[in-house]
C-alpha cells in the first residue's frame, strides 16, 4: 500500500509539473495546416494545446489581421502590402491553397475571429508585428472578445509598442521578444544588463526568447522577477532541456507532437519537416 501511495503521489507531481509549462502553439498547428489560419488555430486545440500564438497587423481600414508578414506574397495566391489593402481586398486572397486541395479558400482571418475559436482556460499569445498604432483596436477587440485578462498575452520585439501597450492596459501580461546571437567580439547580444534593463523599463511580465538564450541569463531573469519563456522548437530532446531549464511555455510547430511526447522517457527525436521561419 505504501508503495501505490508513494507511486501515486509521484505520478501526481509528475502531472502537476507538466502542467506549469504550457505549448504554445506557433501560428496554430502550422506544421499541419496553413499557419495563422481558423484551420491551424482550431487544429491546436483539437492538438490538445494549451495557447496558441498568432502574429497581428493593421489594415488600411483600420482591421486587424492575423498574418506574419507585411505582405501576402508568401501565404497567399497574390501579394498585397496589409497595411495599403482593406480588409475586403486581404480576404478574396486564398491563404490554403499553397497547402493542398484541403485548405484551398481558407481566407486570412481577422484577430477578432481568432480570439473567438479560444476556450475557456486556454490562452492566447497575440504577437503585434507593426507599430503603436494598433494598440487602440487591439485593446477593442480584446474588450469585445468576452475573454478574460489571463487568457490574453501581447508579445512584441519592439520594445516601445510594449511600453505603450502596458502603460495603456497594465491588467494585460507582456512578453518581450528577444533573439540572441554572439556580436564580433564573441560577446552575447544583447547583454544581460540591457536585457533586465529593457524589462524593467517597459514594466513586462518577462522574456520570451529563442533556444539561444545563455543559461546565466535565465537564471538572472528569474531573479529579477521576471517569466522566462522559449520559442520555436519542435524537437522532443531540446524541449525536454528547456522544461529543465525552467521555461513557463515552450512555443512549437507541432503542439501535438510535444504534447503527447514531453514527458515520456522514449529517445529524443526531431520532427521532419521544414518550420515556418520565427
Amino acid at each position: 500500500m505504501k508503495t501505490f501511495i508513494l507511486a501515486a503521489a509521484l505520478l501526481l507531481n509528475v502531472s502537476t509539473h507538466a502542467k506549469e509549462m504550457m505549448i504554445v502553439a506557433h501560428r496554430g498547428a502550422s506544421r499541419d495546416a496553413p499557419e495563422n489560419t481558423l484551420p491551424a488555430f482550431r487544429l491546436a486545440w483539437e492538438q490538445g494545446a494549451d495557447a496558441i500564438e498568432g502574429d497581428s497587423h493593421l489594415t488600411r481600414d483600420g482591421h486587424i489581421v492575423c498574418i506574419h508578414d507585411r505582405d501576402t506574397k508568401r501565404t497567399t495566391d497574390r501579394n498585397l502590402v496589409v497595411r495599403e489593402s482593406s480588409l475586403a481586398q486581404l480576404q478574396e486572397l486564398d491563404a490554403g491553397a499553397q497547402r493542398g486541395e484541403a485548405f484551398r479558400g481558407t481566407v486570412i482571418p481577422t484577430l477578432a475571429e481568432v480570439l473567438a475559436t479560444v476556450p475557456e482556460q486556454k490562452t492566447i499569445y497575440v504577437e503585434i508585428k507593426c507599430g503603436a498604432e494598433i494598440i487602440p483596436e487591439l485593446l477593442d477587440v480584446i474588450g469585445k472578445s468576452g475573454l478574460k485578462t489571463g487568457q490574453i498575452v501581447v508579445i512584441c520585439f519592439n520594445k516601445k509598442v510594449l511600453q505603450e501597450l502596458k502603460a495603456k492596459a497594465p491588467q494585460f501580461k507582456a512578453f518581450w521578444l528577444c533573439s540572441f546571437k554572439k556580436d564580433g567580439s564573441g560577446e552575447m547580444s544583447p547583454p544581460l544588463a540591457t536585457v533586465l534593463e529593457v524589462l524593467k523599463e517597459i514594466k513586462a511580465d518577462g522574456l520570451s526568447s529563442d533556444v539561444a538564450i545563455p543559461e546565466p541569463f535565465i537564471e538572472a531573469i528569474g531573479k529579477h522577477g521576471d517569466e522566462w519563456h522559449v520559442w520555436t522548437v519542435d524537437d522532443l530532446k531540446t524541449a525536454k532541456r528547456m522544461k529543465a531549464l525552467g521555461s513557463r511555455s515552450i512555443t512549437s510547430n507541432v503542439p501535438g507532437y510535444l504534447g503527447r511526447n514531453l514527458c515520456a522517457q522514449s529517445p529524443a527525436g526531431d520532427v521532419p519537416g521544414t518550420a515556418p521561419e520565427d
